[in-house]
């Protein structure tokens, strides 16, 4: 068994309305965007930092720029298909905490779970997903951004 955790964050742009907000690979309607060259799946990213600690393979960061700055590779759902093909362990559990004041994360959990278990290759009972403000004691409690912390768990 092998357990790495992920990060990322971004910041919210709201004075550009132009870009979806898309977490876990689900759109969430919203009238503001997250700064990012790619499409600024937060989720997505997190979970590809996790897999990074298992394999030792970085996929955001140097080939991600690769392929989102040089190839127009935006789509986050393909970085994390990146990092899955260095994964030769099969994934136990996935845990993802959200924390953020902006969007409503609860109402889209069971989108974000389904999408996340296709895009792994796991049963949605492996995902586990939960969100909190954090009371608004941070600048992600406070709107400014979104922070994502994934766990994940290999065999």
């Amino acid at each position: 068994m092998k357990v790495a955790i992920g990060q990322d964050s971004h910041r919210i742009d709201y004075n550009n309305k132009d870009k979806k907000v898309i977490l876990g690979g689900i759109v969430f309607n919203e009238d503001y965007s997250i700064v990012a060259n790619s499409d600024g799946d937060v989720v997505l990213h997190a979970i590809t930092n996790a897999i990074s600690g298992i394999t030792c393979k970085n996929i955001i960061g140097k080939i991600s720029d690769e392929m989102c700055i040089e190839k127009g590779i935006t789509n986050s759902e393909e970085y994390l298909k990146e990092a899955l093909k260095y994964l030769k362990e099969k994934i136990i559990h996935l845990s993802i905490s959200i924390e953020c004041k902006t969007p409503k994360i609860s109402p889209k959990i069971d989108e974000m779970r389904k999408n996340i278990a296709r895009l792994l290759n796991v049963e949605e009972n492996c995902i586990g997903i939960t969100a909190t403000s954090g009371e608004e004691l941070t600048e992600y409690g406070k709107g400014y951004g979104i922070n994502v912390f994934a766990c994940i768990t290999v065999e």
